[in-house]
């Protein structure tokens, strides 16, 4: 049950999806505010210390950001993104009573550009405990079962694992100081594997040849 809302949430879909309201104006994308903070509130009252809700653009030729800004009626701020494209949006009642509007730029056709939105570890280390591993699953299926909300969440399975993006190729992957190969994906620019539920529970250690930039949720 859960991953067919979850892959919703988390793969790339047009900015003219059902997930937030907009409108396209020639290389700008106008999105109301109010869909990323319903998100964001679910997000806020979940106890999850460990993960994050991430909202970015995917970056694929047509779709660089160029600039992006809040607007209300009456005020204006700039929008905090960085050179992923991990747009950093604030949770503010103000902005969803003012009715704000989250406006982007890109450098191409914004009509065939999409917004991913996806559970992320806050930080992340070239190396973890098992321990470690499974209180960040902990808390992933805390925010999980926030977005999900009442009553899907009491008919959804826990996170399978989680999925590790790399700059490159891994070259090691050690296990207790064993050496383990992963199956790897290229996806773009990057690489990606997956460490599943039982293996992190049958490991004590788990040591990568380079730090991961991303590790998110593995769903069945």
């Amino acid at each position: 049950m859960r991953k067919a809302v979850i892959v919703a949430l988390s793969v790339t879909g047009l900015f003219t999806t059902s997930l937030f309201s907009c409108v396209a104006y020639s290389e700008t994308i106008s999105l109301e505010y109010n869909g990323f903070y319903d998100k964001l509130k679910r997000a806020h009252k979940s106890n999850h210390p460990l993960v994050d809700l991430v909202f970015s653009v995917p970056e694929k030729p047509g779709c660089k950001i160029v600039s992006g800004d809040i607007r209300t009626e009456k005020q204006q701020f700039p929008l905090t993104y960085n050179a992923e494209q991990r747009l950093f949006i604030p949770y503010d009642p103000q902005l969803k009573s003012d009715r704000a509007l989250i406006n982007l730029t890109v450098d191409g056709d914004g009509k065939q550009c999409g917004l991913a939105v996806q559970v992320r570890a806050k930080s992340v280390k070239q190396s973890y405990s098992a321990s470690e591993l499974t209180d960040l699953m902990a808390d992933m299926d805390k925010l999980l079962d926030s977005l999900l909300g009442f009553p899907m969440k009491y008919f959804s399975d826990p996170v399978a694992g989680i999925k590790l993006q790399f700059e490159s190729e891994l070259n090691r992957v050690l296990i207790d100081g064993k050496p383990v190969e992963l199956e790897q994906t290229k996806q773009g620019d990057h690489f990606s594997a997956t460490l599943t539920r039982e293996l992190i529970e049958n490991a004590k250690h788990i040591e990568f040849s380079q730090m991961p930039t991303v590790i998110s949720p593995h769903l069945n």
